[in-house]
């Protein structure tokens, strides 16, 4: 499911239009990306958790070249975690 699609199954379930339905969602996204930007997780209870963990520098290979070594800097990474509810619906 790509955006297009994901903006119109939500304004068919919740009586809004497309339009509406589009700015709620980037609302969504830009409040997520606020917090996580901030250091903040944001809990969803039931569907999961989104949050920033950091990645510690590690020594990786060139993949055009195998035998060069090439260091790869820490870095931070978005992560979600599903929640409980959301697990038992994907695998019912």
């Amino acid at each position: 499911m790509n955006k297009a699609e994901l903006v119109a199954s939500i304004a068919e379930k919740s009586d809004l239009t497309k339009k509406d339905a589009e700015s709620a969602l980037n609302a969504f996204m830009k409040t997520i990306e606020e917090a996580l930007s901030s250091g903040d997780k944001v809990q969803l209870v039931g569907f999961g958790t989104f949050e920033v963990r950091e990645r510690k520098a590690r020594e990786g290979r060139n993949p055009r070249n195998p035998e060069e070594i090439i260091k790869i800097p820490a870095s931070l990474a978005p992560v979600f975690k599903a929640g409980k509810t959301l697990k038992e619906a994907v695998n019912k």
